[in-house]
């Protein structure tokens, strides 16, 4: 049993900066508040936490393992308990006993360097024995298909694979109290249906799962019950019957997302028409890691100037790297590119294109976010009334005095966007834009992906959100129709 009762938290004053390498863990916003927020959630139920970004879903969860206010400092009232003990006054490690996590950004609650260590180390911190340990890894290895991540690196998976591998140190500890927090934000389809099947799984054994998520369409026949936040509030809860009930509209009214976003694999579409000899053109293009592994091996593949193409494809294929080589950011891609009939090496791609990174934490730097547009701007075309109106197309213009930091994972997504408009450049490259974002600023993420379609920048999405690409894209391609490597990296 979990009880909220009369819950208000506001974040202390300096919870803002988070330091790089913490990442979600430190993202300690002031957004996040709950004001007289109640909940009782019995053993066994399955709840979905839903909302807009920054409305107090993630602090929630952030009361129920503890971590407020052991870790998160600010002003607390109200109790927090789970079966009967106070979790305010209760030790984190004895807490861990019975809550697992999974983390908005799994990077942050790494404590090891390989994939192998990082599956032992709860069950090794507990004392299990070695053989039990070695037991439950191999059961929940082949529960989730990880063998190809064993003995990896956790420092070169993909983001989705990062979250499968934090997904499973959880399943491994066994605890009967589970709270994930925007599971699906970097994984694929096929991946999405085997952490279904692993919540149906858990939820068949009665643990208590509480999901905060924006992306509904994998948990609507899972959860049973829906509590929608805003503002730091309960504004409503849904019975299963209730979402089962509800259409998209409806839906949609109350700021979420679709709860019908499945739907048939993605296929390639292909270039849209136009002249060929504008396109963004790709050719003999072969990227290796440093073992000699190659990842990448492009023969031709053409983009249109001046629309949305969507790159998709399963965790692990290698668009990350795909990106990180069209604007320059690694020096061991081979190969031809050309735009607009002129060929591009490295260092000129690094002008002519902008990268809005998967982790945005990673390309954050100022100490406002207001310094943030002005330092994406050309000296030459430095304007903050400029960089104001494009943060109030964001819905950004309220924190343009904060530190980056302080902002949530939606918020810093979307400063990224800004701060990839405000650059100016011809070409705008986005890696998982809407991972961790609501409805309503997926649609204004898509919005803002048009308005530079329409100012005619070539505009290059990888994806897995099937609503963005049925908002807003022209073309799809599937990045292993045109890769001839086998994408299993050995990095």
């Amino acid at each position: 049993m979990i009880e909220l009762k009369d819950v208000s938290f506001v974040y202390g004053a300096g919870e803002g900066i988070e330091s790089g390498a913490a990442g979600e863990i430190g993202a300690k916003s002031a957004n996040g508040s709950l004001s007289h927020l109640s909940l009782s959630i019995t053993t066994g139920e399955f709840i979905l936490l839903t909302g807009g970004s920054g409305c107090g879903k993630t602090t929630v969860l952030r009361l129920i393992n503890g971590l407020i206010p052991n870790f998160y400092e600010g002003e607390l009232s109200g109790s927090v308990s789970v079966d009967g003990a106070d979790v305010s006054r209760a030790e984190l490690y004895d807490t861990a006993k019975t809550v697992s996590t999974v983390f908005q950004n799994p990077r942050s609650q790494f404590f090891n360097v390989d994939t192998d260590s990082e599956l032992a180390f709860a069950c090794e911190n507990r004392g299990m024995p070695e053989a039990e340990i070695r037991s439950r890894i191999a059961a929940v290895v082949s529960e989730l298909h990880l063998e190809p991540l064993l003995g990896r690196s956790l420092f070169n998976l993909s983001g989705g694979q990062k979250q499968k591998i934090a997904c499973a140190s959880v399943a491994v500890t066994q605890n009967k109290i589970v709270l994930l927090d925007e599971p699906s934000a970097n994984l694929d389809a096929r991946t999405i249906d085997e952490l279904h099947a692993l919540l149906a799984k858990w939820k068949d054994e009665g643990k208590t799962i509480v999901v905060a998520e924006h992306r509904i369409s994998y948990l609507w026949d899972l959860a049973d019950r829906t509590v929608i936040l805003n503002d730091g509030r309960i504004v409503r809860e849904l019975s299963r019957a209730q979402m089962d009930a509800a259409t998209d509209e409806e839906l949609h009214a109350l700021g979420l997302r679709s709860h019908q976003a499945g739907g048939a694999a993605f296929k390639s579409s292909g270039a849209g028409a136009g002249d060929t000899g504008d396109f963004l053109r790709i050719n003999n293009f072969r990227y290796a890691y440093g073992n000699g592994h190659l990842a990448l091996d492009i023969p031709a593949m053409d983009i249109a100037p001046a629309k949305i193409t969507a790159i998709v494809g399963n965790n692990g294929e290698g668009k990350t790297t795909f990106l990180n080589c069209l604007c320059g950011l690694d020096r061991r891609a081979r190969g031809s590119i050309s735009f607009r009939g002129r060929n591009y090496k490295r260092r000129q791609r690094q002008k002519l294109v902008f990268l809005v990174m998967q982790d945005v934490n990673h390309q954050l730097f100022s100490e406002t976010v207001l310094d943030e547009l002005l330092i994406s701007m050309k000296d030459e075309d430095e304007d903050e009334d400029a960089a104001r109106k494009i943060l109030a197309s964001l819905d950004l213009s309220e924190y343009s005095e904060r530190h980056p930091m302080s902002l949530s994972g939606g918020q810093k997504q979307r400063l990224a966007v800004a701060c990839a408009i405000a650059s100016g450049r011809d070409i705008m490259l986005f890696d998982e834009p809407t991972s961790g974002l609501d409805y309503l600023h997926m649609l204004q993420i898509g919005a803002m992906l048009r308005q530079l379609k329409a100012m005619g920048k070539t505009v290059v999405v990888v994806t897995h959100d099937r609503e963005l690409v049925r908002d807003c894209c022209d073309d799809v391609l599937c990045l292993k129709d045109f890769n001839r490597a086998e994408n299993i990296p050995e990095r």
